[in-house]
């Protein structure tokens, strides 16, 4: 039997959601914020490039109290830092500095972003040696707007290894270089307390999503996301000692599939049994 950390000890002292989880399409960007914080939310994380306009998020910000606490690079996918032409991977990095810039305006401290992508064209030393190459270049200007830039493992293929994150992490020695531990993209082939050990202090923010082995083997590998929180195989308990024992409290966003107001309080209600686990 585990037992639960008490509340001043919790890991997940903050709860936030991702922008595009909220299915309200009538609502404007304020009523948006209201929503979610009166459903008890501590933030919400937006996307960069987005199609908002900043006057709107930063007055729905300061009337309804709600945090922006970290901003995603929305181009990392169709711009991959790693690509073989100079030109996309310039790109990656506009959309990084674009991305930093914004976070700044939002009052936001990380910036979320893939750090690259192993396929058939790009091989892994290839995918090491472009990242390590083009990252120093948006580290430059995040040291400038004081907010930090987040490395995230999302089935890239690319630092699939915990111990090798936390080298790519450090290769940079820089103090706006860290980690945005997703806790369900790595069931798949690892244990989230075993990213936590190695990550340690590295890991500024926390991703939530659930996974299912079952649905794994038995539907394929991203049938595993097809579990509800807490409804999966993630030892929450386990992580959230994980977390007390590196010494993080803070933020941790729920990535799951979205809806309307009823289907975001059923997010929150869960995510607040995982963070009291």
């Amino acid at each position: 039997m585990t037992t639960a950390l008490p509340a001043a000890a919790r890991p997940m002292a903050k709860l936030s959601l991702k922008w595009n989880m909220i299915e309200e399409p009538t609502l404007s960007v304020l009523e948006k914020f209201q929503l979610i914080a009166d459903l008890g939310f501590d933030g919400v994380e937006l996307d960069s490039p987005d199609t908002l306009t900043l006057g709107d998020i930063v007055a729905a910000r300061d009337k309804t109290g709600l945090a922006i606490p970290g901003v995603i690079n929305a181009a990392h996918w169709k711009f991959p830092l790693t690509d073989a032409d100079p030109a996309v991977r310039q790109a990656c990095v506009d959309a990084s500095i674009k991305a930093l810039d914004d976070a700044r305006e939002y009052g936001a401290d990380t910036v979320l972003l893939v750090p690259g992508v192993v396929n058939a064209q790009t091989s892994y030393k290839q995918a090491w040696e472009r990242a390590s190459a083009e990252i120093p270049k948006i580290l430059a200007h995040a040291e400038k707007t004081g907010v930090k830039l987040a490395f995230e493992n999302v089935w890239n293929d690319f630092l699939l290894s915990p111990l090798e994150a936390a080298l790519f992490v450090d290769q940079f020695s820089h103090a706006s270089a860290g980690w945005y531990f997703d806790v369900g993209n790595v069931l798949r082939y690892g244990r989230p307390t075993h990213w936590i050990e190695a990550l340690g202090p590295r890991i500024l923010k926390v991703d939530l999503k659930e996974y299912s082995w079952a649905k794994m083997h038995a539907e394929g590998p991203r049938a595993g996301f097809d579990a509800e929180l807490g409804d999966g195989d993630c030892d929450w308990p386990a992580v959230n000692r994980a977390l007390a024992e590196i010494g993080y409290s803070g933020w941790a966003s729920v990535e799951v599939p979205g809806g309307d107001r009823k289907r975001l309080a059923e997010i929150k209600r869960r995510v607040d049994l995982i963070a009291a686990a």
